[in-house]
């Protein structure tokens, strides 16, 4: 059993953005989706890395056709145990950095919310914007989701009381405070000019880059404790200030919204 089956077989994945400081991330994310779907009449979605379907489901449950790829059985097994059979979906275990299942621009929106999160490579990450570009037609749309580096430094290193432990070691950070993911830390952390080098290369334009949680994990307890008009303002000052270039790598969380050229 690899470290991410492990990971997820003894996590409750499914919670975390039902709480409601992780509202925050489902509620924008799915705000860029329907954005995204609005341009089509029927559109065809693809979601890989589909865990155990907090979107892939919400969409199908709305009439959408969703594909939902996993990786990771536990997850799979979640995500079907909550369909009764009237969704137009199709959920099959899969790989991001394998597509081959599905021929070229099969989709009108491919979502990598959760793949990059667990790729330590270059080649791998680059593998998986290659296969999501293949088979999502052109004018179509590529969600791909990000753990950012600055929160773990904030929030690990220096709130979790952590600094020693990483700086002696100099195993988990570069000089310039960047830290070194690996496997066995589960998630990979990157920052902007991270995502950007990404792109380069592919028929792609970005369209927006958004703080999905923005400060919110920074205040979890606090937000969670809000009443439902103070989170109501809460969630009007977020989507305000979640596409502001000058926030995006202090949120735990972004999404890169792009459009495939033709």
């Amino acid at each position: 059993m690899s470290l991410l089956e492990e990971y997820y077989n003894s996590r409750d994945e499914d919670t975390r953005l039902l709480s409601q400081h992780g509202q925050v991330e489902y509620l924008t994310t799915m705000k860029y989706i329907r954005e995204c779907i609005s341009r089509f009449s029927r559109p065809c979605i693809l979601e890989v890395g589909a865990g155990t379907g907090r979107y892939s489901v919400a969409l199908a449950r709305e009439g959408y056709p969703v594909t939902a790829v996993e990786l990771v059985p536990h997850n799979l097994e979640i995500l079907k145990s909550k369909l009764d059979g009237s969704e137009p979906i199709t959920a099959v275990q899969g790989n991001a950095l394998d597509l081959s299942a599905f021929p070229d621009k099969s989709f009108d929106l491919t979502m990598l919310l959760g793949p990059m999160y667990h790729l330590y490579t270059q080649e791998d990450k680059l593998q998986a914007m290659s296969e999501a570009v293949r088979v999502t037609k052109p004018g179509g749309y590529i969600l791909v989701a990000y753990c950012m580096n600055e929160p773990t430094i904030i929030q690990y290193v220096f709130l979790g009381g952590h600094l020693k432990e990483v700086t002696e070691t100099n195993a988990m950070l570069t000089d310039d405070w960047h830290c070194k993911s690996e496997p066995k830390e589960i998630f990979e952390l990157v920052r902007t000019e991270d995502i950007a080098q990404l792109n380069v290369g592919f028929p792609l334009d970005r369209i927006k880059l958004v703080a999905t949680d923005g400060a919110a994990h920074y205040f979890r307890e606090f937000i969670d404790q809000m009443d439902p008009d103070t989170f109501a303002k809460w969630m009007e000052y977020h989507f305000a200030t979640c596409e502001r270039q000058d926030l995006i790598g202090a949120s735990n969380h972004t999404l890169d919204i792009l459009k495939v050229r033709g």
